[in-house]
C-alpha cells in the first residue's frame, strides 16, 4: 500500500498593504468589474494566444477541494469546430425555449433579449470550454487504472471560472457565459474522456463596433450584504 503524501508546509509569502492602498486597489478592481457586461456581438479580430493562456493560468490559481484542481480548459479557435458547437447548442436551445422551459423562466429571460439563436458561438474568435473533472486517473504499477476521487469538484470549478472571467475582463476582452442544457455534445465534439463533464462555454473576443447590451442593473450593496447579529 502506498504511503500517504507527507505534509510539508512552507513559509507563507504575504504582502501586507497599508489601509489606504487596500482601499485603492479594491476600489479600482470593483470599478473595473462593475463595468463588465455580457457581450453577444463580437468582432472577427483575433485574440492573442498569450492573453488566453495568461487568463487560464489565473484560473488555475484558484483554490480547490484537496488541491486536486478538477478542471480542464479547452481553447477552440477552429471555425469548423466552432460551427459544430453552435449547431449542436442551438438544437438544445430550441428544445429549451419551445418545450422544456416553463413560462416563468421564459419571462425572466425576456429583458435580456435571448433566444435559441447563438451566433456568438461561431462569431467570437475564441471559445474556452470549461470542463469539470469528476475524478482523476492514475495508472498503477500493474498497468491498471485507478480512479482518484475529486472533492467539491463543482464548487472548485465555479471558483476557477470566476477567476477566469475576471482575468479576461481585466485584460480588456469581452466574454459571455453560455450553459446549453444538456451539453454532453461538447465532450463528444471535443473528444474529452468520460471523467470530464462540460461545465460552460465562454466566448472570448473584442466587441463588434455596433455591439449592444441589455439595459439592466445590479442589486445595490445593501440588498446583497447582511451582517449577522
Amino acid at each position: 500500500m502506498n504511503a500517504e503524501p507527507a505534509y510539508r508546509p512552507v513559509p507563507l509569502v504575504f504582502e501586507r498593504l497599508e489601509p489606504i492602498e487596500q482601499r485603492a486597489r479594491l476600489g479600482a478592481f470593483r470599478e473595473r468589474m462593475q463595468a463588465r457586461r455580457t457581450v453577444r456581438h463580437y468582432s472577427t479580430e483575433l485574440v492573442p494566444d498569450a492573453l488566453i493562456d495568461e487568463a487560464i493560468a489565473v484560473a488555475g490559481a484558484a483554490p480547490s477541494g484537496a488541491n486536486l484542481q478538477p478542471w480542464q480548459f479547452v481553447v477552440v479557435r477552429d471555425p469548423e469546430i466552432k460551427r459544430r458547437i453552435r449547431l449542436a447548442a442551438e438544437e438544445e436551445e430550441r428544445a429549451f425555449y419551445e418545450q422544456r422551459a416553463p413560462a416563468e423562466w421564459i419571462a425572466a429571460l425576456a429583458p435580456l433579449g435571448t433566444d435559441a439563436q447563438k451566433p456568438f458561438l461561431e462569431a467570437a474568435p475564441c471559445l474556452i470550454v470549461v470542463f469539470r473533472v469528476d475524478y482523476g486517473i492514475r495508472i498503477g504499477e500493474n498497468g491498471d487504472p485507478h480512479h482518484i476521487k475529486h472533492y467539491y469538484a463543482g464548487e472548485s470549478v465555479g471558483i476557477a471560472y470566476g477567476f477566469l472571467l475576471a482575468a479576461l475582463h481585466i485584460a480588456g476582452l469581452a466574454t459571455l457565459t453560455h450553459t446549453p442544457s444538456p451539453m454532453a455534445f461538447l465532450a463528444s465534439i471535443l473528444g474529452r474522456p468520460k471523467n470530464e463533464k462540460p461545465f460552460l462555454v465562454i466566448p472570448v473576443g473584442f466587441p463588434a463596433p455596433d455591439a449592444v447590451v441589455p439595459s439592466i442593473a445590479k442589486k445595490p450593496l445593501d440588498e446583497i450584504r447582511l451582517y449577522a447579529v
